[in-house]
């Protein structure tokens, strides 16, 4: 039992991270794929158009979802900052969709709905696991540990006898 509570105890932070991360994509992917169908085939925008526009309103929504939701507890570097990565970040994960839309649409010449769909799931999942590992390591960052002379510092000298 208490191996099992010591593993609990050192995975907790990374679960709980990713169940929040899981929840705030989720909501984000109804927003992207539901709003790039509506673009899609609702409004009739093309492929490429359609994609991009859902993907940068459920990137802001994630964003913040993930700023003061998922990765509170992290340092926070500055909105800006931290706002320009994210976004750099999400169009890298964007890339990644349009290009496995581009060769479904353009190279296999496939223009249904399920084609397009099936497009949009691959990229989606690609992108997803790219960004989990970028926001981590460029975004929302770890709060670094206090080095003892900090803390020595703060509370004035330890004495010893």
């Amino acid at each position: 039992m208490q191996l099992l509570r010591g593993v609990y105890e050192r995975f907790a932070s990374i679960l709980h991270e990713l169940i929040k991360f899981g929840l705030i994509g989720g909501l984000a992917f109804v927003i992207d794929f539901g709003g790039t169908n509506l673009l899609r085939f609702g409004v009739e925008l093309g492929p490429l158009t359609s994609k991009t526009i859902a993907t940068v309103v459920a990137a802001t929504f994630a964003y913040f979802g993930n700023r003061y939701w998922t990765f509170r507890h992290r340092e926070q570097s500055g909105l800006a900052r931290e706002y320009i990565m994210f976004f750099l970040l999400n169009g890298v994960g964007l890339a990644i969709s349009l290009a496995v839309i581009s060769f479904v649409t353009y190279v296999l010449g496939l223009h249904d709905a399920v084609s397009y769909n099936v497009a949009q799931i691959i990229g989606l999942v690609l992108g997803t696991l790219f960004r989990f590992w970028s926001y981590k390591k460029w975004v929302f960052l770890e709060v670094p540990d206090t080095p003892a002379s900090v803390v020595e510092n703060q509370a004035g000298p330890l004495t010893t006898r």
